[in-house]
């Protein structure tokens, strides 16, 4: 065969022996890779690698590392690690772990110099720097930040060579300078700075960018210039003067900037051109000193989003002038046509619809990915000699010992590995000629996967299990042939004594039970479709006399479909219950759940038994057949119930019918006489207010609303609800007995949580129901006085302390909320929507429902009408609620509709107000310094303050009103910069300036 036969137990070609005959390549008994490919190759750089999302990071090591004098430097900068090796002698006899961000950098750069690896692993690094290694910050805020932290942490130097490297190799000096245009008087404000961000939106050139940079800006109009000297605003002219140049200039090309139409950042993929040597002479105030600079670095962002894509840099080397490209733990010299700075594939957009490239002469690049251009002042000094310190080489050799080891322990893997292949494949080569069974000869059945696993070198067999396979007879079902092959018992007592399990399947193990049943299955089923048309023709028969039998309607509506699922349960158990082969059976709680899902299925004829097993009582669900079709019946279903039509039905379902019958009849006059005494507590309009006292009592008496509403559903539905026999109180009482409503919040908020009750009424439901406790409001009023001076007592009396104590709490819980909602409305010309213009929001979504179902016809209101045994269920619903009323004890409808013109936000207590305009941003396009927010009539303006702080609680509704845009783009990405896509501060030692 040219390959396996599946239903053929006897064929053993294709099942993975191919691997094994003929010679065959040492390598296939291993995975383990070549350890000589992770050592660093002669005058290679070491690479970096990427923990999730750090390219960015690595670009700017790998610059800094090549900048020697900022290497030097580091290395002069005393470390714990020269004490430590000191006090040690050796320092392999005790870990060492860099403590602060100048030993780290001291490191990684003694690493990258003289490491045997192709690659380091920076984590050290990057987590005393506290960055998210999962996340992709902004580069260029990273780089502006990590120098200002090293300069920080430099300043306490004594050395001054350590102390000011960073300023003398990165930092340059330039002057805000205005000019009034009335005296002509000058002022002028000097700044330092560590790089020029520069715009290139419409420019082609980086001296077009570097030119509108310095450009003068003219103060004229609403923006005019307050003079000192003339004492009064005046047109002036501003304008940026280029003081001092560092020997390394940073030139950062501002290619990400905010999108008002979108909302987001987006990257400006247009082609920026530069040089390899670059004057800067023209551009300085002072023209007496040598300003050319030679490109050293080019740092790249490879992708058309700005919120992800790939970093690299095209590093020069200082020693040789060679160019290399560093991408995380690749790094590959750039010669010859790879010499193209600043070029590099976008991902994620195809090569044809990528701008044009345009010409460049020589000695000058161009690049649509280039984001920052490192400059070095030209020189003809030699280049600076750097060598590692004692100390640090010392760490290094024992990192290069630690990396000898594991390269010896895998290249002595890789040997054991290949010598364990060359036996098993012997082993595999003897065992597989023998494997066949001989005619006549002994043998065994086993899995078909089991032998393709052990074939497979990378996957080590596990015991036999060949319980997958075995019928309910325990031995070998007829349909688990096809799965199986046939071999020696020779081999199988291999097998069986190298790997275990069992059971052995023989020539015994064959079930001849099963291949009788299933022949008798093949023969209903090709029998089925002539018996339906008989039966079909029997069931037009008139059935006379008791020479009949019941059947279910809805069995002889579905019994073709019954029979033919019964036909195939079989195997469908076999497949539920044994899965797949050798362990890998199906989930033990997903087949019972399955099995307890068929048992709740009735089968043939089960429809018209009643539960307690005889005869249901409803003659509509059953009809006579006769017996001629009962008997076709039977050979389909020989288990199903029989019932001759002379039985007579259940005697047990008749007497409950009878007490159902007369349960509802008593049900309905209860609920009569209740309605009929209670009247006023029926009708909402009927019952006091105490807003507005009734002048003729001066007592009344509170219940429950959840009581109220109970006894409602009762009278309106008496035959399908459970009648009310207590009035629970105690959920309005505290535990020390006392009230936990005052009157005053009993008259607004509280008012939805009671029902007042008249004096003559409550006398009436104490004769009707249980009365667990009484709450009674007294109004006490000297005759002829004012209404307003009247006097309102409770018993009980208010417990002062739970009613505090409720407040607080609900207080709390209003301002220490996670993933709430809030709706926003957007104002549009001032208009609002307001909820006295529209009444509907104040109903809440329960009183509305309530108002449906009381316009409903009773049949229609319960939600089990025309349902059965749905009784029991619904009353477990009920009470579950009331226990749920019981333990909040108050319970209001918070609930908000919401509008046209809004859109739901989730939020949390704990976020800021900042935030939360980003999160507007998104929903409405509206920069955050364009929103005007308020909620109740108040504004909210302080961005750091935290929502539960500001009064914002969930289902608010807060107002935006967005303010004209305006065409300042430097502070949106100010915004956007806070938003997130920095790094923010790094948890180091050392300050950062804000």
């Amino acid at each position: 065969c040219r390959r396996n036969c599946r239903g053929n137990p006897n064929c053993l070609v294709g099942i993975g022996e191919h691997v094994w005959l003929g010679e065959i390549d040492e390598n296939s008994f291993h995975n383990i890779d070549d350890p000589n490919c992770e050592r660093r190759k002669k005058n290679a750089f070491v690479g970096l690698t990427n923990l999730g999302a750090t390219c960015y990071v690595n670009t700017f090591l790998q610059m800094w590392f090549l900048n020697l004098e900022l290497r030097q430097a580091l290395y002069l900068c005393p470390s714990t690690c020269s004490e430590h090796t000191a006090a040690e002698g050796d320092p392999r006899d005790k870990e060492y772990e860099p403590q602060t961000i100048c030993e780290h950098l001291q490191y990684l750069f003694a690493l990258l110099q003289n490491s045997k690896r192709r690659y380091i692993d920076p984590s050290g690094f990057v987590k005393a720097l506290g960055l998210d290694t999962a996340q992709q910050q902004d580069a260029q805020e990273f780089s502006k930040l990590f120098m200002s932290l090293l300069e920080d942490t430099l300043s306490k130097q004594k050395n001054p060579d350590v102390r000011n490297i960073v300023q003398k190799q990165f930092c340059g000096e330039y002057a805000y300078v205005t000019v009034c245009n009335q005296c002509g008087r000058e002022s002028k404000l000097v700044s330092k700075f560590y790089e020029l961000e520069l715009n290139i939106q419409g420019h082609k050139q980086l001296t077009d960018c570097i030119t509108e940079f310095l450009k003068e800006e003219k103060l004229e109009g609403d923006n005019r210039y307050f003079c000192e000297t003339c004492q009064s605003k005046q047109n002036a002219t501003r304008k940026i003067r280029l003081l001092s140049l560092p020997c390394t200039l940073n030139l950062q090309l501002m290619r990400f900037v905010f999108d008002r139409q979108t909302g987001h950042k987006k990257k400006l993929n247009t082609y920026i051109g530069f040089s390899e040597v670059l004057d800067m002479e023209p551009f300085m105030e002072q023209k007496n000193g040598v300003y050319v600079y030679e490109l050293s670095a080019v740092l790249i962002h490879r992708g058309v989003s700005a919120y992800s894509g790939h970093y690299i840099a095209h590093v020069k080397d200082p020693q040789t002038g060679e160019w290399y490209k560093f991408n995380d733990e690749d790094i590959e010299k750039m010669e010859g046509k790879k010499l193209q700075l600043g070029i590099e594939e976008d991902l994620a957009e195809p090569s044809k619809s990528q701008t044009r490239k345009p010409k460049c002469g020589k000695g000058t690049h161009c690049s649509r990915n280039a984001y920052m251009l490192v400059y070095r002042l030209q020189t003809r000094e030699k280049s600076l000699t750097v060598e590692v310190p004692a100390f640090l080489q010392e760490l290094v050799e024992r990192d290069n010992s630690k990396f000898e080891e594991w390269c010896n322990e895998m290249a002595e893997m890789r040997k054991q590995s290949v010598a364990r292949g060359k036996i098993k494949h012997e082993e595999v080569k003897e065992l597989y000629k023998r494997l066949p069974a001989e005619a006549g000869s002994p043998y065994d059945f086993i899995s078909l996967e089991w032998l393709q696993k052990w074939l497979d070198e990378s996957t080590p067999p596990k015991p036999i299990d060949n319980t997958a396979c075995l019928c309910s007879h325990g031995k070998l079902h007829p349909d688990k042939i096809s799965l199986m092959k046939r071999i020696s018992e020779y081999v199988a007592d291999f097998f069986y004594r190298r790997y275990g399990g069992g059971p052995r399947l023989n020539v015994k193990a064959l079930c001849k039970d099963c291949v009788v049943e299933r022949c008798r299955i093949l023969r209903l089923k090709n029998r089925l479709n002539e018996d339906y048309k008989t039966v079909t023709n029997l069931l037009k028969i008139t059935v006379k006399g008791n020479n009949g039998f019941w059947v279910g309607k809805a069995s002889l509506r579905s019994w073709r479909q019954l029979a033919l699922e019964q036909l195939n349960e079989q195997d469908e158990d076999t497949e539920h219950s044994n899965g797949k082969m050798n362990g890998n059976a199906q989930n033990k709680d997903e087949s019972n759940e399955e099995k307890r899902e068929e048992e709740e299925e009735l089968n043939f004829n089960e429809d018209i038994v009643c539960p307690h097993g005889g005869l249901c009582i409803s003659e509509n669900e059953r009809r006579v057949v006769s017996k001629e079709a009962w008997e076709k019946l039977k050979q389909y279903f020989p288990k199903a119930p029989e019932f001759p039509n002379n039985k007579e039905c259940c005697s047990q379902c008749k007497i409950l019918e009878r007490e159902g019958e007369e349960n509802e009849a008593l049900h309905k006059m209860m609920a009569s006489e209740q309605k009929t005494s209670l009247q006023n507590l029926f009708h909402d309009k009927c019952r006091p207010c105490l807003g507005s006292w009734p002048q003729e009592t001066d007592e009344l008496y509170i219940v429950s609303q959840f009581f109220v509403e109970e006894w409602r559903k009762f009278v309106r539905r008496p035959t399908r609800c459970s009648p009310v026999s207590s009035v629970g109180n105690s959920a309005l009482l505290c535990p020390h007995g006392g009230l936990m409503f005052t009157y005053a919040s009993m008259t607004k908020e509280d008012s939805k949580l009671i029902a007042l009750i008249w004096p003559s009424e409550w006398e009436k439901i104490q004769k009707l129901f249980v009365v667990d406790h009484i709450i009674k409001i007294t109004r006490t009023q000297a005759p002829g006085a004012d209404p307003e001076s009247a006097l309102y007592t409770s018993e009980p009396q208010l417990c002062p302390e739970c009613r505090e104590g409720l407040l607080c709490q609900q207080q709390r819980d209003l301002r220490e909320y996670t993933q709430a909602t809030i709706y926003i409305h957007k104002v549009v010309d001032n208009k609002k929507v307001m909820k006295d213009a529209a009444p509907e929001l104040n109903v809440s979504s329960s009183e509305a429902e309530e108002e449906r179902e009381e316009n409903k016809p009773e049949g229609e209101q319960d939600p089990d009408f025309n349902q059965s045994n749905g009784g029991a269920k619904r009353q477990k619903v009920s009470h579950q609620n009331y226990i749920t009323y019981q333990k909040q004890g108050i319970r209001r409808s918070t609930r908000h509709r919401k509008v046209r013109g809004e859109k739901a936000l989730l939020v949390s207590a704990n976020q800021t107000l900042k935030e939360l305009k980003i999160q507007i941003m998104h929903a409405f396009s509206v920069a955050p310094f364009d929103q005007n927010l308020s909620i109740d009539g108040k504004m909210l303006s302080d961005d750091t303050a935290t929502l539960g702080s500001l009064g914002v609680i969930p289902e608010s509704v807060i107002l935006l009103k967005a303010d004209e845009p305006i065409a300042d783009y430097a502070a949106m990405d100010d915004v956007m910069q806070g938003e997130g896509g920095t790094p923010g501060r790094f948890r180091a030692s050392g300050k950062v300036p804000e």
